[in-house]
């Protein structure tokens, strides 16, 4: 049994834009999962295609019960190929990836896929000046007896990592425009947590400066009876 995703994210910015940031995005603050990036083939092909390979490795924190299954090393990092074709005469960028390692968690099958992944990166046909992602992923298991948790934490965490993709590809876009990125979650937790501090400090004195008051209110009034 297979897990199968679909989903389509409009970025607003040109094709040309998110192909030179695609080859930029790490490091972003929303990609501290990827550890490292290496090219390891590259080539142009007669019809003058772009052939690339990425080697990746990402933090891949598994549940309790999956890390009892493997060393420690295993258990918390994943190696991932990722080729892409580039046509930039009909300005598209097709991606495939897939996990060369948890062989013995998910598909046994040669070669072992954790999750795989194709995304077609072209001209929105709304808007020219925008970029429309198409992505499928399959995720599957044949871990006998938990096969189906297996495969239904791979999809959640599958979903949580395109969020960070997407976040993360307009935070380099951004700053390939020479605009001011967004502001991280992090980051606007702390701005809220430092707002509220200098409410609750301007609280504290307005209600030290009521209390103030009404004291020197009080003993007013208390002279006036003696």
């Amino acid at each position: 049994m297979v897990k199968y995703f679909l989903g389509q994210s409009v970025l607003r910015s040109s094709w040309d834009q998110v192909f030179a940031a695609f080859w930029q995005r790490y490091p972003n603050p929303y990609s501290k999962h990827v550890l490292t990036e290496d090219i390891v083939h590259r080539e142009v092909t007669p019809d003058q295609k772009l052939l690339s390979r990425r080697l990746l490795t990402k933090t891949n924190r598994m549940p309790r019960w999956a890390e009892r299954l493997f060393p420690a090393n295993v258990a918390h990092s994943v190696y991932i190929l990722e080729d892409s074709i580039v046509d930039p005469q009909n300005q598209t960028m097709t991606t495939f990836t897939w996990n060369i390692n948890h062989a013995r968690l998910m598909v046994s099958a040669s070669p072992p896929k954790v999750v795989e992944e194709r995304c077609v990166y072209c001209v929105n046909s709304d808007n020219s000046g925008w970029t429309e992602i198409r992505r499928e992923a399959w995720v599957s298991s044949s871990l006998f007896g938990v096969s189906r948790a297996v495969q239904e934490f791979g999809l959640a965490r599958f979903k949580s990592n395109v969020t960070k993709t997407m976040k993360g590809f307009e935070y380099i876009l951004a700053k390939l425009q020479g605009e001011a990125p967004s502001k991280t979650l992090v980051e606007t937790a702390k701005e809220a947590k430092e707002k509220a501090k200098e409410t609750a400090l301007a609280a504290t004195e307005k209600a030290k400066d009521l209390a103030n008051k009404a004291a020197t209110k009080k003993q007013q009034q208390q002279q006036q009876f003696v």
